[in-house]
């Protein structure tokens, strides 16, 4: 199962994302600040949004708002926002992945 490991801020309401697989992705969280929901209202104090946590390879804020690995690389995937080392030969692991899907 893909996990996030590693997470480095990228300004504003943007992450940079590191998944298991070594493929990487920044993810626009814009759209979660603007729902102003109850769980996502807090990310819109940039303070607030900056305390982001990897919790059991899931990103995770202090108010228990929580994001999936799986669901943020297929929307990465999806949306043509993840990368993998151009390095690698052959079929890279994020198609792999998507064929699973």
């Amino acid at each position: 199962m893909i996990k996030l490991i590693a997470v480095e801020p990228q300004g504003d309401a943007k992450l940079l994302l590191r998944f298991s697989d070594e493929s990487t992705g920044t993810y626009d969280f814009a759209t979660f600040v603007e729902a102003n929901t109850e769980m996502t209202t807090p990310l819109a104090d940039p303070e607030f949004f900056s305390r982001y946590f990897i919790e059991a390879g899931v990103l995770a804020w202090p108010n228990e708002f929580e994001l999936s690995a799986p669901s943020l690389y297929r929307h990465l995937a999806q949306s043509g926002n993840l990368r993998r080392d151009a390095d690698s030969p052959g079929t890279s692991s994020v198609d792999a992945w998507m064929d699973l899907m």
